[in-house]
């Protein structure tokens, strides 16, 4: 096989894409779209999501979408899904983001707590995969694609129901890639680090009230643990996504990729 220059090419696929009205979602929307896929946004907000489709490039040859869910409600997501692909919709990527859980530490967490994160997470990745594998298996090809946490590797402290729902996605994608790699379907897992979003500045306020803390001091202590010194910007995840989901990428099957500029302290 005659070696190619790397481009990362979309062209003719079709990508839903979670939690893409804002930060790291978002970017992995642009990101796609630029590189020629047709992505439906799915989201539970209805002005972002058409303020976010608005942005979106796009071609003569792309067709763009939205999908207005909230994932607290597994059984509406359900519903959904089902109206969706009974239009005939196919799918070759699945992107599942999900915010995360409020922080705080486990054992002073309630079970509704687990529960509810399991359900916006496990339960939900599981009714996309379940909605998107048949039309990838007729395809012959497909990509999920759960950005997570680096948390799967290293629980992250005041993050208790957080690190237990992620390292239950984490196994659960581990177990769907072996069983979809025969497909052509491939199942990986992205960990961000510390990354310029919303989520991040949260919890960075948490923590400062928590501590009787500035929050340039909480940054500060934060930025200290990262060897490249700085946050990730949300499109450096995003860049990670895209390759995973193209082409190029048909080989790499079951990892857990993190994007944290070292922080990690494990392989």
């Amino acid at each position: 096989m005659e070696l190619q220059p790397m481009i990362i090419d979309l062209s003719g696929l079709n990508a839903l894409i979670c939690g893409s009205t804002a930060g790291i979602g978002k970017e992995v929307a642009m990101q796609m779209a630029r590189c020629g896929a047709s992505v439906t946004l799915v989201a539970r907000d209805a002005s972002k999501l058409e303020s976010t489709l608005a942005e979106l490039p796009r071609t003569s040859k792309q067709c763009h979408g939205t999908l207005q869910v909230d994932f607290s409600d597994p059984e509406n997501l359900r519903k959904a899904l089902d109206r969706l692909m009974a239009t005939g919709a196919v799918f070759h990527i699945l992107v599942n983001n999900t915010g995360g859980p409020a922080a705080g530490k486990a054992i002073d967490s309630g079970t509704d707590a687990f529960l509810a994160a399991f359900n916006a997470h496990l339960v939900c990745n599981h009714l996309l995969a379940q909605a998107v594998v048949p039309g990838m298996k007729k395809a012959g090809t497909g990509r999920i694609i759960n950005i997570i946490s680096t948390s799967v590797k290293q629980p992250l402290a005041g993050l208790g129901v957080s690190n237990t729902v992620r390292g239950a996605v984490a196994n659960w994608a581990k177990t769907l890639s072996v069983e979809l790699a025969p497909f052509g379907i491939t199942v990986n897992n992205v960990l961000p680090g510390a990354t310029r979003t919303g989520r991040l500045s949260s919890i960075i306020s948490g923590k400062a009230q928590r501590l009787g803390h500035s929050l340039d001091a909480v940054e500060r202590e934060m930025l200290a643990e990262i060897p490249a010194a700085r946050f990730a910007e949300p499109w450096e995840v995003a860049v990670a996504v895209t390759f995973l989901s193209s082409p190029l990428a048909a080989y790499i099957n079951g990892i857990n990729l993190p994007v944290d500029g070292g922080r990690t302290g494990c392989l």
